[in-house]
């Protein structure tokens, strides 16, 4: 039976088998435009095109889904990023210009089959996060009309959100990515920094700018992401970053947490509740919980407002703001003006302590893989945010201001719902890179929570069954000792850009050795069929290029070889020569390495 235009879920799995059963872009962009009209919320979108234009465009898709991996995906932009045909305003009329081309991200989009609807609404010049400093009327919260949407980019996460487009661009530099997403319990992923160009982008802190994805799915968000990543010659600040396939979640993932004095929900028992409970549902999923100190991280979030950072605010509207300033928002015009109280100086001391933190926290990400915060202490009603509109939106940073300041990427979801039915989001955090690392974990988490998506009521999509084999450009190696996943060495697997495939067994033809040494190490010795046991092991895929630097690091007497495994199949790995295990202590009876380790900690 076909699911009626109006109940269709415009998430892209959904809209996938609806052109596949003969649904038309032409019919999607007809229902998307009687959502918006129907939505009857005038603070959402700043400009569209035209029903004529959006109709022309989806019928120059043609009659049939080809390839192109967002055939007819109806989607929105943040009104801070170009799309060629309309306005760029960046909430502020006074500054509309017309853009002579999108900007690379959304080119790349086009490109790929998604169809633009229109520009969406935001806090001015993007410096704010909580949706209000905006001269338009404001979006209302698509979960409590009472609350603030978040911002800056609160059209695009409440466009979402409602289910009038399947995804939708915004930026990031401070959590505009992130707070959006949590206060309207859709998922908002912010990529690390350069892997998505922000040429025709406004700038805010170009250096810290990003563009983001509002989606209904971890997997959809990912799936817009990997469209827009690649390297933009013409963009200074664009960088290679591998986006790799989404893969399964690893059997023990370390992830750190707020210890007691660093977790701040401003007096919120339900908040605190809903996060605790979020933690659980973690460990339920394999996680091996650490508690930390966020104090180093809250240092570096002050840098960025209370610090000489805000001057790179000044500098991205410098010209507009000095000939113009009564063009601004009032509240935005005091926040972007106050960096005009520091000079060069201050400027450079502040670089300087920054790259201190970074040398400080590193050490963090050697003990854990992925940090979860709340994405904010505290939903908010407008009217408190109306009385109190800096402290309030500084609040909303508390758990996001760092990030980028850090080189971190970071992916917003629902977690477990609150007693009183108020959004409580939750923020996966990772090393620059790990994307593919906090996508895994975070859609895992979006359904074991269960949270409703949006105002759409429907519950959030399970993940699909993936191939756990290597990709394209990817060697599968498998590991048995410290590199397995959740132990010391993992570090290193993950530098290299492994990607966790599946936990698996050898044929029963190893013997398994504790080599000795100051620190110790596994021995996996190849023996004749049967004379020895099956051992645990997982097997990772590893960039081609990362394979050679990897291996180079594993001393003798451990050398690479090909291992069995009891699937049948073969992968490399890592092999002791029979001189090396001499004096060894054999440890074959304990089935793995884990199982070992675990042992030596009970002693």
């Amino acid at each position: 039976m076909t699911t009626p235009l109006a109940d269709l879920a415009f998430d892209l799995s959904s809209l996938r088998a609806a052109y596949e059963a003969g649904l038309s872009p032409v019919a999607v962009a007809e229902e998307a435009l009687a959502r918006i009209d129907a939505s009857n919320d005038p603070g959402i979108f700043i400009a569209r095109f035209s029903r004529q234009a959006l109709l022309a465009a989806a019928a120059a898709l043609g009659p049939a889904p080809d390839a192109r991996p967002l055939w007819g995906v109806p989607f929105a932009v943040k009104d801070n990023i170009d799309v060629a045909g309309l306005p760029t305003t960046a909430a502020c009329p006074a500054f509309a210009y017309e853009p002579e081309a999108s900007a690379t991200a959304v080119a790349r989009l086009v490109a790929a089959g998604a169809i633009p609807v229109g520009k969406t609404n935001l806090d001015q010049f993007a410096a704010g996060l909580v949706g209000l400093r905006t001269p338009y009327p404001v979006p209302r919260n698509a979960v409590d009309a009472t609350l603030v949407p978040g911002g800056s980019s609160s059209g695009s996460a409440v466009a979402v959100a409602r289910g009038l487009v399947s995804f939708a661009l915004g930026t990031d530099t401070a959590g505009s990515g992130r707070v959006p997403a949590g206060l309207n319990n859709i998922v908002g992923l912010k990529p690390t920094l350069g892997a998505v160009p922000t040429r025709g982008v406004v700038p805010a802190c170009r250096s810290l700018d990003c563009v983001s994805v509002f989606a209904p799915s971890v997997a959809d968000a990912y799936a817009v992401f990997a469209v827009m990543a690649g390297v933009d010659p013409q963009d200074a600040w664009s960088r290679a970053v591998r986006v790799a396939p989404l893969g399964g979640l690893p059997p023990l993932t370390r992830i750190a947490v707020p210890d007691a004095a660093s977790r701040r929900f401003a007096g919120d028992a339900a908040a605190a509740a809903a996060f605790d409970a979020t933690i659980g549902d973690l460990a339920a999923l394999g996680g091996e919980i650490v508690e930390i100190d966020l104090e180093p991280f809250f240092e570096v979030a002050s840098l960025l407002y209370d610090g000489p950072f805000v001057a790179e605010r000044y500098q991205a509207i410098r010209s507009f703001i000095e000939a113009t300033p009564e063009a601004l928002h009032p509240v935005t015009r005091a926040i972007i003006e106050s960096a005009r109280r520091f000079d060069a100086a201050q400027a450079f001391g502040g670089l300087h302590r920054l790259a201190e933190l970074k040398r400080e926290l590193r050490e963090v990400w050697g003990r854990v893989d992925v940090m979860l915060v709340p994405t904010f202490p505290r939903p908010r009603t407008v009217a408190e945010v109306a009385a109190d509109p800096v402290g309030l939106n500084s609040a909303f940073g508390t758990y996001t201001n760092f990030v980028n300041l850090l080189d971190l990427c970071a992916l917003a979801a629902p977690g477990r719902p609150r007693a009183d039915g108020l959004p409580a989001g939750v923020t996966l955090i990772a090393p620059a890179g790990a994307d593919a690392r906090i996508a895994a974990l975070g859609e895992a988490l979006h359904a074991t929570g269960g949270t409703a998506v949006g105002a759409t009521g429907r519950a959030p999509a399970a993940a699909p069954a993936r191939p756990a084999v290597a990709g394209p450009g990817e060697i599968e190696i498998v590991v048995v000792g410290a590199h397995l996943s959740g132990m010391a060495l993992n570090g290193e697997v993950t530098r290299h850009g492994g990607r966790f495939l599946r936990t698996a067994e050898t044929t029963p033809s190893y013997r398994l050795f504790a080599l000795p040494g100051q620190v110790r190490r596994p021995g996996l010795l190849r023996v004749a069929e049967g004379a020895g046991a099956a051992i645990a092991c997982e097997a990772w895929a590893f960039p081609a290029e990362s394979v050679g630097p990897f291996v180079a690091g594993v001393p003798a007497p451990l050398g690479v070889g090909t291992l069995r495994l009891a699937d049948g199949t073969r992968a490399l790995g890592f092999l002791v020569e029979a001189e090396g295990v001499v004096g060894a202590e054999e440890i074959t009876h304990f089935g793995g390495w884990r199982a070992y380790a675990r042992h030596l900690e009970a002693a």
